[in-house]
């Protein structure tokens, strides 16, 4: 056994060895809270405790660093949602699945095969009450008329207005909603699904929250389709906000959230903002110096705090674990019209993505370097800094050494557990060999230590295509061109080929888990 293994197991020997000569309350009880909180568009930069020139104000998320852990090279594994939603909840990059570029656009089908094991159910089998709220963005099995779905015209994540703007007409939303989250591990569901998708409406469980009868009105942001008279985008946040909160809060037994007396939860908050629509509501305007979206920022440093101060009058704070990080980069829209340009916000002289290169959608770090903050008291040393290569798809892998769970070999293939790293350990070595990153183009690159090989030119995404002239792939090293400045893919020819040969085995082989 190396170092690094001992003190993995050192870590966890203790927890292990309560948890296994326990009965099942007691187990229960010595297994944490998980809350998991994902922003959505939300980038690197936009903290105050990880850009000295931000122009948001982040109290809560500072606080929440203070007492936790900041890590500073975590990344999400796409450059876009649905893709990174897939990798959290399944332990595999999304490329993997029938989705190998763009997103899931309106009505598509669930993107997660029935059969996969996902974090949430991983949870159920170690007792945990399991609750998603907020954006779902992974498919649904639309109840329709005529018993058609929209995935009979377009491929998934096929990009058809003409088809998907109309398929909403065939939906009878007076039936249940199949292939959601309470089919994919979740005990409950509330939501929007998508803000900026049909149907206007929230959804709880597998029922809409009323009839969404009417159009949505062609001046409102968003695609059109049904929806609920009187939806207003503004009351999205606050809604989800109240209800994480209420899970929090409920009394054990209450039948409404399916959490059993005495036994730990997992939540599952995938927040709508700050993406389009840029709708903060009006206790927000003016808090930032970044604008509309700023203030939506803002909106979502008050959410992160009432779940702090949900967890601290229900005295859960310690044996709870609170993550927050964001599904990409941020695009930098400035908030005109719900919406705006992409980079937008600069023109307030606040960088979205810092230091790094490029928006969301990029294969650059500015598109999948995300703000990563986690908290344990007992476990994660406060005010703690940790510049670990990591990736949100390690999620799953991490809380199964949490709760002391074998991965079976085909689920999870992607993830690694870093537990040593979120709870401040030295290490002699890094936890994981390298990373793949994906653009929304389907571009790929892999970082192992401090290079970074990217397959093809331009950004992969929304910031350009690149030159004819430029080489074929780029290459970076991060620890002196952390900008992505310098292409040296035709000055060292051995790197490119180990780094191609090392993504071609990930792919060929179905895994990045050992």
């Amino acid at each position: 056994m190396n170092r690094r293994e001992f003190l993995r197991t050192l870590g966890h020997a203790a927890c292990v060895t309560a948890l296994t000569g326990a009965s099942a309350p007691e187990r229960n009880a010595l297994r944490p809270n998980i809350v998991l909180i994902l922003a959505d568009d939300m980038g690197f930069g936009d903290l105050a405790c990880q850009n000295p020139e931000s122009k948001i104000p982040t109290p809560n998320l500072d606080r929440l660093a203070q007492e936790g852990i900041r890590f500073t090279d975590a990344h999400s594994p796409s450059a876009v949602c649905s893709p990174t939603r897939y990798g959290i909840l399944t332990g595999c990059y999304c490329w993997r699945s029938p989705l190998k570029s763009s997103v899931l656009w309106s009505w598509d089908q669930p993107l997660i095969a029935k059969d996969t094991l996902t974090l949430p159910s991983m949870l159920k089998e170690r007792g945990y009450a399991t609750a998603c709220v907020g954006k779902w963005h992974l498919g649904w099995e639309w109840p329709t008329r005529d018993g058609s779905c929209v995935n009979d015209s377009v491929p998934i994540g096929g990009w058809k207005p003409e088809v998907r703007d109309t398929f909403g007409a065939k939906v009878d939303f007076s039936r249940a909603i199949g292939g959601g989250p309470t089919t994919r591990g979740f005990d409950y569901y509330f939501g929007d699904d998508v803000p900026n998708f049909p149907p206007y409406v929230f959804i709880e469980n597998d029922r809409t929250l009323g009839i969404p009868s009417v159009e949505k009105p062609k001046e409102m942001f968003g695609s059109a389709g049904p929806m609920l008279e009187g939806w207003d985008l503004e009351a999205v946040m606050p809604a989800l906000t109240q209800k994480a909160v209420d899970f929090i809060k409920a009394a054990p037994d209450t039948p409404r959230f399916g959490r059993p007396s005495g036994t730990p939860f997992f939540l599952y908050f995938p927040l709508t903002a700050p993406h389009c629509p840029i709708a903060p509501t009006k206790e927000f305007l003016g808090q930032s110096q970044a604008g509309r979206y700023g203030d939506f920022v803002c909106e979502v440093d008050w959410t992160v705090g009432q779940v702090m101060k949900a967890l601290e009058e229900t005295g859960q704070t310690d044996n709870t674990l609170i993550i927050f990080t964001s599904d990409n980069g941020s695009p930098g829209r400035d908030g005109t019209d719900m919406g705006g340009k992409p980079n937008s916000v600069l023109k307030y002289g606040h960088h979205s993505s810092y230091i790094y290169r490029g928006i969301k959608a990029d294969i650059w770090d500015g598109g999948h370097r995300e703000p990563f903050i986690a908290r344990w008291p007992g476990h994660i040393p406060p005010a703690s800094v940790s510049d670990e290569l990591v990736c949100l798809v390690d999620l799953m892998a991490t809380c199964a050494a949490i709760v002391d769970y074998r991965l079976p070999r085909e689920a999870a293939v992607d993830s690694f557990d870093i537990l040593p790293a979120l709870t401040n350990a030295e290490l002699d070595a890094p936890i994981r060999e390298a990373v793949v990153h994906h653009s929304i183009d389907g571009m790929f690159a892999i970082r192992q230590g401090k290079w970074k090989l990217v397959l093809g030119k331009g950004s992969g995404g929304w910031s350009g295509k690149g030159d004819e002239s430029d080489p074929p792939g780029q290459l970076y090293d991060m620890e002196q061109d952390v900008a992505e400045q310098k292409n040296l893919y035709g000055e060292h020819p051995e790197i490119v080929e180990r780094l191609q040969a090392l993504l071609d085995t990930y792919r060929t082989t179905g895994r990045n888990r050992p």
